[in-house]
């Protein structure tokens, strides 16, 4: 059986209380034949900074390229917010991303039976969504240039952001757009504001395209990302896969979040280009959440979206369908149950802590095993 090296970096705030609870995952899955998973753990973000002066460290990077897949926690804190701007907690994982070149974000909201209740919208509208927000993720405002804040003098600044994309960008996010709806419902939703912004419109002419040249079987749609938002949450089952850049993906899979009941429920990958030679490709896995700094150390943070992502890994990383169905069952089971952690907490149900919910997802684990 193929041994996967996992890169683990917990980082901050809640990250190392769910994490701890996908180690405990991964230690039941090889004591149970599932696989051969070999970890390595180091630090990113505010930890990191506080042990080296910087957000992730060069030895930590070069693990994440002989690692076949990286799960990530979370990083950030009122801790670091005056560290120097190139060192703040979030330059680590930024840096993972452009380093691994891991530009399609993939990032599913999935409304589990027993939380159809726990959405901010009503039941019929959420019940049995699955949709996936794929985000450009090395590419557009977050890191063109220039960025600057020019002093102007007489009291004035000046900042600049710079939104830049290529065609070759476009495209390859594109691609696998239509590739993860073929194995779906069909249908992929471009999303850009192609009305105001010169890259929509280079994004809609690319996609339109591509769709014509390489992907007519699937069903494309546009739609400005403003509307598109605004879509979500008035009618979030008529999409599939929505494909859009990193700034409006950053906003609208936040959006699509609350619709699954709590940023605690979502689970992310980022994923680079298969090798042809290895046939492997660059990941990182990782709950959207972030490090909550307010319930850090409690024993109350939700660790389904760490075990979710650990699933994704699962799939996209290791060809192991059958064992992400398993974590997938799994969760919902324990769901069934009535078990919630604080943020998904509901009249009649049994309020846990991140242990015991880790430890209920195991117990179901074991169920299916048998």
């Amino acid at each position: 059986m193929a041994t996967h090296k996992l890169l683990l970096l917990p980082g901050d705030g809640i990250g190392p209380e769910v994490m701890a609870e996908v180690k405990k995952l991964i230690a039941w899955m090889n004591s149970h034949g599932m696989g051969t998973f070999e970890t390595e753990e180091g630090l990113v973000g505010g930890s990191c900074y506080d042990a080296h002066k910087v957000s992730i460290t060069d030895a930590t990077m070069a693990k994440a390229h002989a690692a076949d897949a990286v799960l990530f926690g979370a990083v950030g804190g009122p801790k670091w917010d005056s560290v120097p701007y190139d060192v703040r907690p979030e330059a680590g994982l930024l840096r993972l991303r452009k380093d691994l070149a891991l530009y399609a974000n993939l990032r599913p909201a999935v409304t589990y039976p027993a939380l159809a209740d726990a959405s901010a919208l009503k039941r019929e509208l959420v019940e049995g969504l699955d949709i996936i927000i794929l985000r450009e993720l090395t590419g557009g405002v977050y890191f063109g240039e220039p960025k600057t804040i020019t002093d102007l003098g007489n009291g004035q600044k000046r900042a600049v952001d710079t939104q830049v994309y290529d065609t070759y960008e476009i495209e390859r996010i594109g691609r696998v757009a239509f590739e993860l709806a073929r194995k779906r419902k069909g249908k992929v939703t471009s999303m850009e504001k192609r009305n105001v912004m010169k890259t929509g419109v280079l994004w809609n002419e690319v996609m339109t395209q591509l769709h014509q040249r390489e992907f007519k079987d699937v069903t494309l749609e546009h739609q400005l990302a403003d509307s598109g938002g605004m879509q979500l949450v008035r009618n979030p089952k008529q999409f599939d896969v929505v494909v859009t850049d990193n700034l409006f993906g950053d906003m609208l899979s936040d959006i699509a979040a609350m619709l699954t009941g709590s940023l605690g429920m979502l689970a992310s990958a980022s994923l680079g280009d298969i090798d042809p030679k290895t046939k492997k490709r660059k990941a990182l896995y990782e709950p959207v959440h972030g490090s909550a700094p307010d319930i850090a150390g409690k024993g109350i943070a939700n660790p389904i979206a760490m075990i979710a992502s650990f699933g994704m890994g699962l799939r996209y990383s290791f060809n192991m369908g059958r064992e992400a169905d398993m974590i997938d069952k799994a969760i919902a089971a324990a769901l069934a149950k009535g078990l919630r952690t604080a943020d998904i907490k509901s009249e009649g149900c049994t309020l846990v802590g991140t242990t015991e919910m880790g430890g209920a997802i195991i117990a179901e684990m074991e169920k299916l095993a048998a």
